[in-house]
C-alpha cells in the first residue's frame, strides 16, 4: 500500500509542478501585457487560465481518491490536505493574473494606467516576476529557505501597493477616472498575488516541517 501511495503522490506532485510553472508564466505574461500594453499577451493569459483550472481539478480529484482509498495519517495526511490547499492557492493566483489581462484587453489600445504609474507598476511586476521564479523552485525542491524569503520579502510589495494610493491622490495624477479605478483594482490584484504566494510558501513549510509559520513567522529563522 505504501508503494502505491508514494507513486500516486508523485503523480500529484508532477501536476503541482506543472501548475506552479503555468501560474508563473501567467504572472509574467500578465505583467508584460499590462506594461505594454500588449493585447496578444493579455489574451494568452486569459486563454491559458483554463489549463490552470484543469490542473487544479486533476490535483483535487487525485487527492480525494488518496484520502478515500489510502486513508493516510500523520505526515501523509498533512501532505495530502496541504496539497489540496496549495492547488486552490495557485488557481487563485491564475485567476488574478487573468483579471489583470482582462483589464488590459478591455482598455486596449489605450493603457489602463497613466504614464506616471508605469514606473511604480514596473517595480511591482519585477517583484512578482522574482516571486514567480521562487515559487517554482520552492515547490520543485520543497525548499523552506526559498519559502522563507517569499514570506519575509512580501513587505516590499505591500509598501509598493501603498504607494499606488498615494500616486492616485497626488497632484501628479493626470489619468482619467477610469484609469484611477483600474489603477486601484490592478494594484490590488498584484498585491493579492503576492499574498497568495506567501500562503503557498507557508503551506510548503508546513508540508516539510509540520510547523505553521503563520503562527510566528520569526521562527522561520530556525528552519534548516
Amino acid at each position: 500500500m505504501r508503494v502505491i501511495f508514494n507513486e500516486e503522490m508523485r503523480q500529484v506532485a508532477d501536476d503541482m509542478d506543472r501548475m506552479a510553472s503555468a501560474v508563473s508564466t501567467a504572472i509574467r505574461t500578465a505583467g508584460r501585457a499590462l506594461l505594454g500594453p500588449d493585447v496578444e499577451a493579455a489574451q494568452d493569459v486569459i486563454d491559458g487560465d483554463q489549463a490552470i483550472d484543469r490542473l487544479e481539478s486533476s490535483v483535487i480529484d487525485q487527492c480525494i481518491q488518496l484520502l478515500a482509498k489510502q486513508s493516510p495519517v500523520a505526515t501523509d495526511l498533512r501532505i495530502v490536505v496541504s496539497t489540496l490547499r496549495l492547488a486552490a492557492t495557485f488557481e487563485r493566483m491564475g485567476d488574478l493574473s487573468r483579471h489583470i489581462a482582462e483589464a488590459v484587453r478591455r482598455s486596449y489600445p489605450d493603457s489602463p494606467l497613466p504614464p506616471e504609474a508605469r514606473e511604480l507598476f514596473g517595480k511591482m511586476q519585477d517583484f512578482l516576476n522574482d516571486m514567480a521564479d521562487r515559487l517554482v523552485a520552492m515547490l520543485a525542491d520543497r525548499d523552506t529557505k526559498v519559502a522563507e524569503r517569499i514570506i519575509v520579502d512580501d513587505d516590499q510589495l505591500d509598501c509598493l501597493h501603498q504607494q499606488t494610493f498615494q500616486l492616485a491622490l497626488s497632484d501628479e495624477w493626470t489619468g482619467s477616472k477610469q484609469q484611477m479605478i483600474d489603477l486601484v483594482l490592478l494594484a490590488r490584484f498584484m498585491e493579492r498575488i503576492g499574498d497568495h504566494g506567501v500562503s503557498a510558501a507557508r503551506r510548503v513549510v508546513y508540508i516539510v516541517s509540520g510547523f505553521d509559520p503563520s503562527k510566528d513567522p520569526k521562527d522561520l529563522e530556525d528552519i534548516d
